[in-house]
This record gives structure tokens, sequence and C-alpha cells, in this order.
């Protein structure tokens, strides 16, 4: 039996909901059709991994008003421990499932043309520049069932714009905070570096009622333009009762950079996809994922690379803990397109097992379709390595001790890679609940 695919919501709810919110003609159209292409595209089809029966279209509220926090003293306690409050009122934006709750940044930025702003106030405020790259050079609004109800449904999410040759050195971070039963969150997040510009974005997904349920459809697009780096960073740390669709993609022009580093906590069943257009010569990208499994949750999780131009550099890690009966697919993917010479697609994907029924399935995979390029790939699936156990139980540390330690030394390699101090403990600390 399949979940039920009837939506909950109507061509005249969109349009209400639309108008409502302000936007402008072109996004209410785009909003329509999608909807109507939702109700005939398929669900993806993740490899080895079986979604008909989760539920990604049924919920009673599409959107819910929520509390805003008129200071940072207001903030629940767990997502307080995720701020630098020194430099929060910088650049900061926090939304309350999704109520746009609490924005900040700084004059300087502001005075540099410098927009961060929630994504539906973009949608209406900077309409043109909203339209040039929304769900155009990265995710298509018909790829299938789930970025068609994303497209329609947007309800939540983050607009950041750099302007050319503008250097941002503090990180700008925001924060998703869900404690809602059932509304869904369907964030769409549009970060855009301009021409020799740079930027290091964190994000967190939290969920402080660890009784939440729903939906998440998230779509995330990155793009870096001639020269310009975006480091982007994150923490998802969701409910077990939230279905989780992530798909988190971006595009690198003329000698542009992408950093990724990913910390997937869920808690929930997760399809999670990381893509990397390489479209300019000379552009890079590097991919670190970290994943913890507990329960009986299933995730899949696919990262890929492609080269387009020449010169093009891509990078994957992953590493991946399952515990009690969680079960995981780690998909890697370095593809060379043909005319992309002289490019390097290079992956590693490496999963313990903690438990007699945890399991995990890692898959490299090298399309190649350029003769003058290097490609690699490692990827390794097994137990705690008795040697390490063995190294420091002799100096007196316990077993389950010793195997906390490998396991944070694992992890270690994204982990350590993430730019706020406060995210990085915060992701050390669930890794320590996760784990222990």
């Amino acid at each position: 039996m399949t979940v039920e695919t009837t939506l909950p919501v109507t061509q005249d709810y969109v349009r209400s909901f639309s108008t409502e919110k302000g936007e402008p003609g072109w996004f209410t159209e785009l909003r329509l059709e999608a909807l109507a292409k939702s109700e005939e595209l398929p669900l993806p089809n993740p490899d080895k991994t079986r979604i008909t029966r989760w539920n990604f279209t049924q919920f009673s509220q599409h959107s819910v008003e929520s509390d805003t926090f008129p200071s940072l003293d207001t903030l629940p306690e767990a997502v307080k421990s995720m701020i630098d409050i020194e430099n929060a009122n910088k650049s900061l934006y926090i939304q309350h499932n999704q109520t746009p709750a609490y924005l900040s940044l700084s004059e300087e930025l502001k005075e540099k043309g410098v927009i961060f702003t929630d994504i539906i106030t973009a949608v209406k405020d900077h309409s043109d520049l909203v339209q040039k790259y929304f769900m155009k050079d990265t995710v298509k609004v018909d790829e299938h069932k789930l970025t068609a109800l994303h497209a329609a449904l947007m309800n939540g999410g983050t607009f950041l714009y750099i302007p050319k040759n503008v250097e941002i050195a503090e990180p700008i971070q925001t924060v998703y905070v869900h404690d809602h039963a059932d509304a869904p969150l369907f964030n769409h997040v549009l970060v855009v570096a301009d021409d020799n510009s740079s930027v290091t974005y964190v994000e967190n997904y939290i969920s402080t009622n660890e009784n939440a349920a729903g939906i998440a459809n998230i779509i995330t697009e990155i793009i870096a333009n001639g020269n310009a780096k975006i480091e982007y960073g994150s923490v998802d740390n969701l409910a077990e009762g939230v279905t989780t669709y992530v798909n988190r993609r971006g595009a690198a022009f003329r000698d542009a950079q992408i950093e990724w580093a990913l910390g997937m906590m869920n808690d929930g069943n997760t399809i999670s996809n990381n893509t990397t257009n390489l479209i300019g010569d000379g552009s890079v990208s590097n991919s670190k994922t970290v994943v913890v499994g507990r329960g009986n949750q299933t995730q899949n999780f696919t990262t890929q690379i492609t080269h387009f131009g020449k010169n093009t550099e891509g990078y994957i890690l992953k590493h991946g803990v399952m515990k009690e009966a969680a079960s995981s697919i780690f998909n890697g993917i370095g593809k060379i397109e043909h005319g992309a010479s002289k490019s390097n697609a290079e992956q590693e994907s490496r999963v313990l097992m903690l438990s007699e029924k945890a399991r995990g399935d890692a898959n490299p995979m090298l399309l190649i379709d350029e003769d003058d390029v290097m490609a690699g790939h490692a990827a390794s699936v097994g137990r705690v390595d008795p040697v390490q156990l063995y190294y420091l139980m002799s100096r007196g540390i316990t077993q389950k001790e010793a195997e906390r330690l490998i396991v944070h030394g694992f992890l270690a390699p994204v982990v350590n890679q993430l730019p706020i101090e406060g995210v990085k403990k915060a992701l050390s600390e669930v890794i320590e609940r996760k784990v222990k």
C-alpha cells in the first residue's frame, strides 16, 4: 500500500497564498504551473531505497504563524548554543516554522549592496534578481514530483546576494527552528555570489520539539559566478517524525569555488542530494558530508560533482556511522563530461557500523567521457578497527570510551570544517548523543 498522493491544496489555495504574500505575477504563475506538474510527475527513484510508502504530500496546514524572537535572549536554549551571541547582531536570520522570526544584517554590508532576507520578501522586493536565478541553473521545477511540489508550495527559506568584488569575512548564519506538530517546511535557500566575491554561509535545521512531525522539502541553490568563492556549512537535526527530502546544488562558473561541509543528523527517514556542476574552466568544489544514523531510520545520500569546464577539480568525502537498525546508502558520483580535459575527480566514502543490525552501503562511481583527466575513488564499510581499539584499551581506556573516541575521530574531517564555533560544538554534541 502506497501513501495517498492526492494533494491537500488546490490551485485556488496556491493563488490565494501567493497573492496574500504580495508575490509578483511571474512567481504566482510558476507556483500554479508547478502544482499542475506535481500531479503528473513521479516521485524520485533513489538508488536501492524504496520511498513509495514515505509521506511527502500529506499535511493539515501548509503554513502557520509562529512566535517571533524580539531579542536573542528569548531564543530557546538549544538555538542559543549554536549562535555566536557577540557577533549574531551582524548577520543572522532565524525562521520559526514558516515565520521569519529574527533578522539582522550589518550596516557595512548593507552599504556594500549585500541582500540578506527571507525568500518570500526577496521574491517581492528583489523580483528581477530572484527571477534570474530561481530554479534555473541547478534544480529544475519539473525534475520530479518533489521539485514541482517545492516550487508550488514554497513557504520559507533565505535569499543571500553578494555583489561583485565584495568579500565578506564573517560568516552569515541562518537557523530554522521547527517545533510544529504537522506544518511542512518547504524551504528554499538561494545564495548568489557575483564575480570576484566571497562568503561563508552556515545554516541549521533544529527540532526543538522531539515529538514534532511532518514533511521537510528543502532545496538549496548556490551560484558562484566568475572567480567567486562560497563556503557552505549546514547541520540538519530534525526530529524522528519528520520525513526529509533535501536537495542542495551548486553551479560554479569560471575559476569559482564551492565548498560544502554538511552534517546530516536527522532522526527521520531522509533523502539527500548534493550536486555541484563545475561549469566554468578552472572551477573547484569540495564536498564533505558526515552522517549518523540510529533507530530504524532509512537514509539515502547522493553526492555528485559534474565537470563541464576544463582544468576543474572535484573532491568528495563522506563519513557515516550507523547504529542500532539504521540503514544508509552512500552514492558518490564523479562525472567528467566530454571536453572537460585536464580535470580531476576524487572521492572517498567510508561507513562504520556499530551494531549487528546496522547497514551501510557505499557506492563510488566514476563516469568519464574524456581521456586527458585524473580520477580515483575509495570506499569501505565495516566495524570499528580492532587494532585501534586494542591500542586505546592497552592504555587504560575502556572499550566504550575507546569506541566513542574512534567515532569522533572518524567524523572529525567534516566537523572541523564548520566555520562557526557554536555550530561546530552543537554538531559535536549531537554526534555524542547519537553514538554514546
